[in-house]
C-alpha cells in the first residue's frame, strides 16, 4: 500500500503545475504523513487518529490554495476525500460526519477571498454543493463498509475464542476419559493382586506371631526378628488396603454437608498427626453456600489427603497453608469451590498433568496413591479437580463440588 500511495502522489506531483515547490513539498508531506500515520497512531492511542485526519484537512488546504489562482476552483480539490476516507475508517458514524463537515467547511473556506472579486452563481454553488455533497457519500460509504468489516472481524474472534475454548474442554474430557480407561484397568489388577496377596500375608503374619511366642524366652533374637515380620506383614497389608480402596468401586452415602465442619475436621486431624510441624493454617470460608450433597466420610477423606501433602511440602522451612472455601461455578454448574494452597516447592511442570495418575509420586517413600484416590472420590461426586502452580512458590489444588440437583 505504501507504494501505491507513492505511485498515486508521483503522479500528482507530475501534474500542472508542476515547478510550484509549494505543491511538491506538501504532496511529500502527505506521502510522510500516511506512511507514517499507523506509528503515530500507535504511540498516541488516545487523540492519534484525530491527529492524523487533522494533519491530512490542513495539507489538502494547503494543497489547494497552491494548485490554482482562486483555491475553489482548484482541480486539486478530491484531495479532501483523503481525510474524509481517513476518518470514515477510523472513527463511527457521528465522528465520520464531524471530520466530514470539518473538511467540507476549510474546502468552503475559500470561498471567502473569491467572493471579494467576484460573485457566486447559481450553477456555481450547485457545483459547489455537489461536490460537498459527494464528500458525505464517500464518507458514509467507506464508514459503512469498515463498520460491517469491524463487526464480521469481531465476530470471527468471538467464534475462533469459542473454538478455542471447545477444544480446551475437548482436550480436557479426553484427557480425563483416558486417565479413567487406565484406572479402571488398573483397578482391576489391582484388587486381583490385593486379594491374591492377602492370603498369604494372613499365613505369614499367623506363622510369625506364632513363632515369637514360642520362641520368645529361649530364644530373644529369633523373638525379635519375628516381630520384625510381623510388623512388616502389617505394613504391607496397609499397602494392599490402599489398593483396595482405589480398586474398588465407591458406595456413596451422600447427604447434605456443611462443608466448613469437613474442612475443620480435616485440618485437625492432619494438625494433631504433626503437631510439631512449622505450619500456619489461614482460613477464608464464605458465608451462604450452596447446599451440597457429599459423602462425610469419602470427602474428609479427600481434605485430609490434600491438607497432609501440603504439611510434608512445607515440613523442612515451614509455612503458610491456605484453605479457601467459596461459591463457584465450574463448566456453567453453581457449587462450592475448595482451595487448598501451600507455599512449598510447587510441583515440576513435568508432573502436572501426571500427578492424579497411579504411582506417581515425588516423596522418597510414597506409593502414589492418594493423589489418585483424591480425584476418583471428586470423580465419583461429578465434581473436579485441578492444581496450579508456580515453581518455588507452592501449589494449589482446586476441588469443585457441583450443587445439590447439578450433576
Amino acid at each position: 500500500m505504501d507504494l501505491v500511495w507513492l505511485v498515486f502522489l508521483g503522479g500528482l506531483a507530475a501534474l500542472e503545475p508542476v515547478r510550484e515547490p509549494h505543491k511538491q513539498m506538501i504532496l511529500v508531506a502527505i506521502g510522510v504523513s500516511q506512511i507514517f500515520e499507523g506509528r503515530i497512531i500507535a504511540s498516541l492511542p488516545v487523540h492519534g487518529r484525530a491527529y492524523s485526519v487533522g494533519i491530512k484537512i490542513l495539507l489538502a488546504t494547503l494543497l489547494i490554495d497552491h494548485t490554482g489562482q482562486l483555491g475553489i476552483n482548484s482541480s486539486y480539490y478530491p484531495i479532501y476525500y483523503l481525510p474524509v476516507v481517513t476518518a470514515a475508517t477510523y472513527f463511527g458514524p457521528w465522528g465520520t460526519l464531524l471530520w466530514t463537515t470539518l473538511a467540507s467547511l476549510a474546502y468552503c473556506s475559500f470561498l471567502l477571498p473569491a467572493m471579494e472579486e467576484y460573485q457566486l452563481t447559481p450553477s456555481g454553488a450547485t457545483e459547489l454543493a455537489i461536490r460537498i455533497l459527494f464528500f458525505y457519500l464517500a464518507a458514509i460509504l467507506v464508514n459503512r463498509f469498515v463498520v460491517e468489516s469491524r463487526r464480521q472481524t469481531l465476530a470471527q474472534q468471538r467464534l475462533a475464542e469459542t473454538l478455542a475454548e471447545t477444544n480446551r474442554r475437548l482436550e480436557h474430557a479426553q484427557a480425563e476419559a483416558r486417565r479413567s480407561e487406565r484406572l479402571a484397568a488398573l483397578g482391576q489388577l489391582s484388587a486381583g493382586l490385593a486379594h491374591e496377596i492377602r492370603n498369604p500375608l494372613g499365613v505369614i503374619k499367623g506363622s510369625a506371631e506364632m513363632l515369637a511366642q514360642k520362641v520368645q524366652v529361649s530364644d530373644p533374637l529369633a523373638s525379635e526378628l519375628a516381630g520384625y515380620i510381623s510388623s512388616e506383614v502389617n505394613r504391607v497389608n496397609a499397602l494392599v488396603s490402599r489398593f483396595l480402596d482405589f480398586a474398588r468401586p465407591s458406595r456413596l452415602e451422600v447427604r447434605e454437608e456443611k462443608v466448613p465442619e469437613l474442612l475443620e475436621r480435616a485440618l485437625k486431624a492432619v494438625r494433631d498427626s504433626q503437631p510439631e510441624a512449622n505450619v500456619t493454617v489461614e482460613r477464608d470460608f464464605a458465608p451462604a453456600l450452596p447446599a451440597v450433597k457429599l459423602d462425610a466420610s469419602l470427602c474428609e477423606q479427600v481434605f485430609i489427603n490434600l491438607a497432609q501433602n501440603a504439611y510434608e511440602a512445607m515440613a523442612a522451612k515451614g509455612g503458610t497453608l491456605r484453605v479457601t472455601l467459596a461459591a463457584a461455578r465450574d463448566d456453567g454448574r453453581p457449587g462450592v469451590s475448595i482451595e487448598v494452597r501451600d507455599t512449598g516447592p510447587g510441583i515440576a511442570a513435568e508432573l502436572r498433568e501426571q500427578i492424579f495418575n497411579p504411582f506417581v509420586t515425588t516423596k522418597a517413600a510414597g506409593v502414589g496413591l492418594g493423589l489418585s484416590i483424591v480425584s476418583k472420590i471428586v470423580d465419583d461426586h461429578r465434581g473436579s479437580i485441578r492444581v496450579t502452580c508456580e515453581p518455588g512458590r507452592g501449589a494449589c489444588f482446586r476441588v469443585f463440588f457441583p450443587a445439590e440437583g447439578n450433576p
